[in-house]
């Protein structure tokens, strides 16, 4: 599928679907469980918030997610304190599959997700958004719902960088423009399609979720699109624009240590595919540098992207959905 035809076909706006009932109606129709996973970690200022809206328009006034869930790495604050009273279902990291030990990591909770819950769909979105709303979810879920030869729906949105003073109506997504997008073009023309490949928030069929392998760290997005893409080819995704994501900004020395995942998850898979050769085992130290009054102090940061299997290999995943 060339992307001129991709973009006219697969990307949507969330107003095309708008109609919510409908929406629910052919989910039944379908006889089809949605999930909401939202992995965290020191997330209770925004948690709560996030709960009470999926809950009340997409649970309560329109029964289009089956379950809420929160998944978590090991929050030192109240964020599965505010999830539970607020109505969730919350799961350490740690105790799903414990037979397969905890690492900690985004890509681990997105994992353990797919044992966890039960839904034919799952949605996965961030737990930081400040302004959020039921769009989040629907706009994701309805090209699935309506369009099966689709596998894998991402967001894309306008993303206001947030500073003290207040927010600054363009920028964001910067690890995207500064490394994805150029390790596409490079290697994977046809995924520079994908506006933010690696936003926070998307949906995934349980079919193609339990047949990928997952980093553990950031690079769990970007392995995700390579290993769909080669599998299923371009035609396997859609995408919808949210209009506007507002959350919690990194700054650049974190995003540093993410892309230096996301280098590593990307190199393993081109490694895989036969399209580099690395000749000596990359190095897992980051190295960076900070002044601290008049001394420049050298950080060292190690940083492995280790890799969970795909989850139909687990044998308490198979007894759980396929015995």
């Amino acid at each position: 599928m060339k992307i001129d035809q991709w973009l006219e076909s697969n990307t949507f706006h969330h107003s095309e679907f708008w109609d919510v009932r409908q929406l629910v109606a052919d989910k039944e129709k379908q006889n089809l469980k949605i999930s909401l996973c939202i992995p965290t970690l020191n997330e209770e200022k925004t948690i709560g918030k996030e709960i009470v809206i999926f809950r009340s328009e997409l649970m309560s006034r329109y029964p289009l997610i089956d379950e809420i869930a929160v998944v978590d790495s090991g929050s030192t604050d109240k964020t599965l304190e505010v999830a539970s009273n607020y109505g969730a279902d919350t799961y350490f990291s740690g105790d799903i599959l414990p037979e397969e030990g905890f690492k900690r990591g985004k890509g681990e909770n997105l994992w353990k997700a797919i044992h966890q819950l039960n839904g034919d769909i799952i949605v996965y979105v961030d737990a930081d958004i400040t302004n959020i709303h039921p769009r989040f979810v629907t706009g994701l879920v309805a090209p699935l719902i309506y369009k099966p030869e689709t596998h894998y729906v991402k967001a894309f949105y306008d993303r206001p960088l947030a500073f003290s003073q207040g927010i600054r109506p363009s920028g964001g997504g910067r690890v995207t423009e500064i490394l994805t997008r150029p390790l596409f073009s490079m290697f994977f023309p046809e995924l520079t399609a994908l506006m933010q490949p690696l936003s926070g928030e998307y949906a995934v069929r349980r079919q193609v979720l339990e047949e990928i392998a997952f980093p553990i760290g950031y690079g769990v997005e970007i392995s995700h699109l390579i290993d769909v893409y080669t599998r299923w080819g371009l035609e396997a995704f859609a995408q919808t624009d949210l209009d506007k994501r507002v959350h919690r900004n990194q700054a650049t020395r974190d995003l540093g240590k993410m892309a230096f995942g996301i280098l590593q998850a990307f190199i393993n898979r081109c490694e895989q595919l036969d399209m580099v050769n690395v000749k000596s085992e990359m190095a897992h130290i980051l190295r960076q540098f900070q002044v601290n009054g008049e001394q420049i102090e050298q950080q060292e940061f190690t940083i492995i992207e280790e890799e969970r299997p795909p989850m139909k290999t687990i044998k308490s995943y198979q007894e759980k959905f396929h015995s």
